[in-house]
């Protein structure tokens, strides 16, 4: 099998977002094509509490899915249909926003001082925008784990050497990986043709099919073959993520993503009007 392309490297920017949290930005609020059908994401890594302790207050989301990955720190979170709990040090949150819904998600200082986590936004196709709010929550130790020679590999969802990941059964057919080569390790995986992919070193350096990116670097892929990496000197670690693109438009606006200007008019009407939140 032929290895993919490197198509573009691109640096995370710093952004604020929420009350003050200071995070950098991998890709979000432009261009979706190259995504497709990702939104956003970012990294809100941190080592000074200053920087993230204020969190993100009570928002809405309609028409997405979150997906928040923590390796260090936690995050108290809660939401207007009664769920709440901590997402800790290696666990998953992945919601799904749906018809609506309007949560917190507040990060609570470690006892290092450090944060570390990414959120990555997956749209929803049109059919499905208006779905019933739901979440899966991944503890640690439910997210497979993968080692040899090379490093370690942690599977979210997807499937690596005939192992799956515990998210299933979601219509972009996601795959997210947390790879992490020791020095010289290498990674190969046959993403599936024609679905987006990227990859975004959060640790190290690595060269994909001949290219390298180093820390807070977003590696994007051509859209055919086997993805393939080698670890530099101090080795690297990456997140691997690809998915079905749905080729829809796609209309957004801050939290909200609707497929049309006239159904974000009315996601927005109905949060100031009180009635975003829908009954069962």
């Amino acid at each position: 099998m032929k290895i993919r392309k490197v198509k573009n490297i691109t640096e995370s920017r710093p952004t604020m977002e929420g009350a003050g949290v200071k995070l950098h930005r991998a890709f979000g609020f432009g261009d979706t094509k190259a995504t497709d059908p990702f939104l956003l994401l970012d990294d809100f890594r941190g080592d000074r509490p200053g920087d993230y302790m204020s969190g993100f207050p009570w928002h809405p989301h309609r028409g997405i899915e979150t997906i928040t990955y923590m390796f260090e720190g936690e995050v108290e979170h809660g939401d207007s249909i009664g769920n709440s709990g901590v997402i800790g040090a290696g666990d998953v949150q992945w919601m799904t926003a749906g018809s609506g819904i309007i949560h917190q998600e507040m990060p609570k200082e470690s006892k290092s001082g450090r944060m570390g986590g990414f959120q990555l936004w997956a749209n929803l196709p049109a059919k499905q925008k208006m779905t019933t709010p739901k979440y899966r929550g991944l503890k640690a130790k439910d997210i497979p784990s993968l080692k040899d020679a090379s490093g370690e590999v942690k599977l979210i969802c997807g499937e690596y050497k005939g192992v799956k990941g515990p998210v299933r059964d979601v219509v972009i057919e996601p795959e997210y990986f947390d790879v992490m080569l020791k020095a010289g390790g290498k990674f190969e995986h046959p993403v599936k043709d024609r679905h987006n992919c990227f990859a975004y070193v959060y640790d190290g350096e690595a060269s994909f099919a001949g290219k390298a990116a180093g820390n807070r670097s977003l590696v994007y892929f051509e859209d055919t073959g086997n993805v393939s990496a080698v670890a530099g000197k101090e080795g690297a670690s990456f997140l691997l993520i690809s998915g079905k693109p749905l080729k829809e438009p796609v209309a957004w606006y801050g939290p909200i993503v609707m497929n049309t200007d006239k159904e974000l008019e009315k996601a927005f009407t109905e949060y100031e009007n009180g009635t975003f939140i829908k009954k069962k």
